[in-house]
């Protein structure tokens, strides 16, 4: 079940890696098109302001359309076969769905108690996909939707039929049991998901109300369950679906960027609910503590290597807010340091709630500027020049905490292993210690072979997926896989191990090693 969960956590993670490129679109539209910043050149009806004005539209599609996108991509990771054939059968299974609600809402609506007269809407019920007037179900309703229609696809897709049906086989058999299946699905979505939509209000009143309490537990619980693939399932209902607010965080900030933007008031009034993303300080901040508490911590003799494998994931840590090559160097050496990690983060976040600092801060250093630096700053700096001086001091406290528990215990943290000869090598070492092996093979299908050599060979595989920066493969046997010392001498920064889930740490090159990685796969 744990592999299970964790591979449609990976899966469910895909069309968020399309935030990254809309932040910097949206972030540079709302300050382009800002009277009080650029002055006339930005007023109604001036080329320029015409032109940011197309760029904000194009910017917004992904926050726009999150329920499309989600119910496409999910068969990229989840379905066992013609996963090109299982995404297009999943968007067309999730329209037939939609259009069903429609009808049976247009028809008995109050027979639901959905007045199906109102616009589509914040606090309507109601929500407009593919420009269909449909119940609001977000993210999780085109989740639910695409996982029918992927469990239809892996079950039913290469169903034999006779030969004077042949035009209804693959695709065409499996939309044709959606538009069948989807029947009841439709009917009781419109009996419970009303429901569902009360309670989704109560937990919002709830969570409002609980303050910098509610965003300390929230930190720590994503922080903590990092380790286990599974954060991915905490935030993203709250983060991209209307489980805090309508649309989501991150879409109710986008479209809201605008009017904070030229308000002075504090930001805290302005947009209280987006105080749980958060996540990000930790990594703006934190990882530059631990970073600097590993290298003071490190033998003399090896304090050069120890900085040279810090230097590229601290970077990324806090230009990209990619923490999990940071996080995985100590995490299986000494858990302790990752859970004080979580609490520091927790309250860190709690901090900068306290002192108003709220807005996009999920990620690194670039989506933060391009949601809240950029188009902000003009009104808001004062909250920013705050937000500098308690993460300056947060570096400070994450150094001294980490310095003294790794002194005070001694764990082998890295530069300090008991044998000398210990390295980990980053990819520049692996090419070269591979020229010869393989001279053919660019560096992403070299640590492609490799890794799945350490998981047991091809026949070990039992399928695999990807999120931002690990390799999350399901084997048939986990004996056969190699130590974790291996797939860090390998370029990788090791592995997370759960039964016969595991992850391999790549970082943000996981891309091209995973496309590789399948291209081997098919090869064998």
């Amino acid at each position: 079940m744990m592999e299970k969960i964790q591979k449609f956590g990976g899966a469910m993670f895909t069309p968020v890696m399309l935030f990254a490129v809309s932040a910097v679109l949206i972030g540079f539209g709302i300050l382009f098109t800002n009277e009080q910043i650029l002055g006339s050149i930005a007023a109604e009806g001036t080329f320029w302001r015409g032109f940011w004005d197309m760029i904000l539209n194009g910017g917004w599609t992904v926050f726009n359309q999150l329920p499309l996108l989600f119910a496409v991509s999910l068969p990229i990771g989840l379905a066992s076969k013609q996963n090109a054939r299982a995404c297009m059968e999943s968007l067309v299974i999730y329209l037939i769905f939609n259009y069903y609600v429609a009808s049976i809402l247009g028809t008995w609506g109050s027979v639901f108690g959905v007045d199906y007269s109102l616009e589509a809407g914040a606090d309507t019920g109601l929500a407009s996909v593919a420009n269909i007037k449909t119940l609001d179900m977000g993210m999780m309703g085109a989740l639910l939707i695409s996982g029918l229609a992927i469990f239809l696809h892996n079950r039913y897709f290469d169903t034999r039929l006779p030969e004077w049906l042949g035009v209804f086989r693959g695709s065409a058999f499996v939309v044709g049991l959606g538009f069948i299946v989807m029947i009841p699905v439709a009917v009781l979505a419109c009996f419970i998901w009303p429901k569902i939509q009360m309670i989704i209000t109560s937990f919002q009143g709830f969570v409002t109300n609980a303050g910098g309490l509610g965003v300390w537990i929230f930190i720590l619980l994503e922080r903590l369950l990092i380790p286990f693939g599974l954060h991915h399932l905490l935030y993203a209902p709250i983060y991209y679906d209307s489980v805090l607010v309508s649309g989501g965080i991150y879409a109710a900030w986008a479209k809201a960027l605008p009017e904070i933007a030229a308000s002075s008031k504090p930001l805290i009034e302005l947009a209280p609910f987006a105080a749980f993303t958060s996540t990000g300080w930790s990594k703006l901040f934190g990882c530059v503590g631990i970073a600097l508490a590993f290298y003071k911590t490190a033998k003399p003799e090896n304090k050069k290597k120890v900085a040279g494998l810090l230097i590229p994931v601290t970077i990324s840590a806090v230009m990209c807010g990619v923490t999990e090559p940071i996080e995985y160097t100590f995490l299986f050496i000494a858990p302790p340091l990752f859970i004080v990690h979580a609490i520091l983060a927790a309250c860190l976040s709690t901090i900068m709630y306290f002192f108003g600092v709220i807005g996009i801060f999920s990620g690194g250093a670039i989506e933060m500027a391009s949601l809240n630096w950029i188009p902000l700053m003009a009104n808001h700096w004062p909250a920013y020049v705050k937000m500098l001086i308690i993460g300056i001091v947060a570096i400070g406290v994450w150094y001294l905490v980490f310095k003294f528990l790794i002194e005070k215990f001694d764990f082998k943290t890295p530069g300090r292993e008991v044998k000398s000869d210990i390295k980990l090598y980053n990819k520049k070492d692996y090419r070269e210690k591979n020229t010869n092996k393989k001279s053919q093979a660019n560096e992403f299908q070299v640590m492609a072979d490799e890794i799945l050599i350490g998981l047991g060979g091809a026949e070990n595989i039992k399928d695999f997926t990807n999120c931002v920066t690990r390799l999350r493969v399901n084997v048939n046997d986990p004996e056969k896989i190699m130590e974790n010392d291996y797939f860090k001498e390998i370029g990788t920064y090791g592995t997370s191990r759960n039964g016969k889930s595991v992850h391999v740490i790549v970082g943000t090159n996981i891309q091209y090693v995973a496309d590789e990685f399948g291209k081997i796969l098919e090869e064998n």
